[in-house]
């Protein structure tokens, strides 16, 4: 299994910072984004999942992520949605990840961890009905058709809507779009 490393966390390898960066140039590591490595030999993996649970041990998928890789929805998000806790320091990368500051209060409501694949790293998903939930609270921000399409795909998979509302009832803003949501597909 694969380790990410960061230069602060290269001693728990046995390598000093300017060892790994030796390393790197002779092509023992690779720099997979600023300040974090994977050995070369590692398995093929997702670096955006690697960096975002390298910066935030907390990092959790959301959103169109979410949504896409629980096959609810057929879109291709565009950057990795990722959420932390609301108040927390939003780490610097690059474009491809997208970060969302959820309510500190409902954070952990819905939330998983997987493993990631190639790595002895983990990351937060949330779970399909919050990521629905989560859908309709800020559809604003991610458009209107992508909650819907990903409900009735729930649904049509057996999804059970007390699940949905029960969420829903915990979240901030949630409770009434689901609620027509069932109504109208009903």
């Amino acid at each position: 299994m694969a380790r990410a490393l960061t230069p602060s966390t290269a001693k728990h390898e046995g390598l000093s910072r300017s060892a790994l960066y030796r390393a790197t140039q002779q092509g023992r590591y690779q720099r997979i984004a600023r300040g974090i490595y994977l050995s070369t030999d590692a398995d093929a993996t997702d670096w955006d999942w690697v960096e975002a649970t390298t910066r935030r041990a907390d990092a959790t998928i959301c959103l169109t992520s979410a949504l896409a890789h629980h096959d609810l929805i057929d879109t291709i998000p565009a950057a990795l949605d990722i959420a932390i806790p609301r108040g927390s320091r939003t780490p610097a990368c690059g474009p491809s990840i997208a970060w969302h500051q959820f309510d500190r209060a409902t954070f952990e409501i819905g939330r998983d961890e997987i493993a990631i694949p190639g790595t002895d790293l983990a990351i937060g998903i949330y779970s399909q009905a919050r990521s629905i939930v989560d859908a309709y609270r800020l559809r604003g921000e991610i458009g209107y058709e992508l909650p819907r399409d990903a409900l009735k795909e729930w649904l049509r998979r057996g999804g059970k809507p007390p699940e949905l509302i029960g969420i829903a009832s915990r979240l901030p803003r949630a409770q009434g779009p689901i609620q027509q949501a069932l109504d109208a597909l009903g």
